[in-house]
């Protein structure tokens, strides 16, 4: 398997001060979230947005990180938690940026990868909305990891306000310095949302 992927680079032509990764839901794509780029108002970042290597049961266009139906709940996702570290680290090489200057985000299921996979790697930070803990992640070893931000609608019918806070301890178990937020919606992604994650980036790079 490999990552097809939209990216966006900087105007400027400039080596990009840092690079955002941003990982589809289940039964989205990679345009889905493209289409909020313009909305992180961070001109001087390179943008990837990589499809999710399965498809997705019920759209031809949707895809999936694994599966979520209840009798195949998480097949596939070691493969797609390989794929992707594998690919992150590829990156560098062909961007310049080190995985040191790059923020890795997901909506969703993507933000579950985004928090199983960012906790293993020396990323700059990790950005997790709408997202939940994979069950394996209790197992990891305390250490040094990137700081998180963790976002979450309180109205959330499809994965449950109890996620973030659960995803928020679990991560602060492990000694992660967590950043949480709460706002007043369903599932999605907000401008007030994306405000944040510029907010958190600008900090994180200038840390780092």
């Amino acid at each position: 398997m490999i990552l097809d992927f939209i990216r966006i680079s900087p105007k400027t032509k400039q080596k990009p001060a840092a690079l955002i990764v941003t990982l589809h839901g289940w039964g989205a794509n990679a345009q889905d979230v493209e289409s909020l780029s313009s909305y992180f108002n961070l001109p001087d970042c390179e943008f990837l947005f990589p499809n999710a290597p399965y498809p997705y049961p019920y759209s031809p266009v949707g895809r999936a990180w694994y599966d979520l139906q209840e009798e195949t709940m998480y097949q596939g996702l070691e493969a797609s938690r390989q794929l992707l570290i594998d690919w992150l680290q590829s990156l560098e090489s062909m961007t310049g940026v080190p995985l040191s200057r790059t923020v890795l985000s997901g909506f969703s299921q993507g933000g579950a990868m985004t928090l199983d996979v960012g906790l293993t790697l020396p990323l700059a930070g990790l950005v997790v909305m709408s997202g939940y803990p994979h069950p394996q992640l209790a197992n990891l070893q305390k250490g040094n990891f990137p700081p998180t931000l963790i976002m979450h609608g309180t109205q959330d019918q499809v994965v449950p306000l109890s996620a973030a806070t659960k995803a928020k301890a679990v991560a602060e178990a492990l000694g992660v310095v967590v950043e949480y937020h709460e706002f007043v919606m369903g599932h999605e992604i907000n401008l007030e949302m994306l405000q944040v994650l510029r907010k958190f980036v600008i900090k994180t790079i200038a840390d780092g």
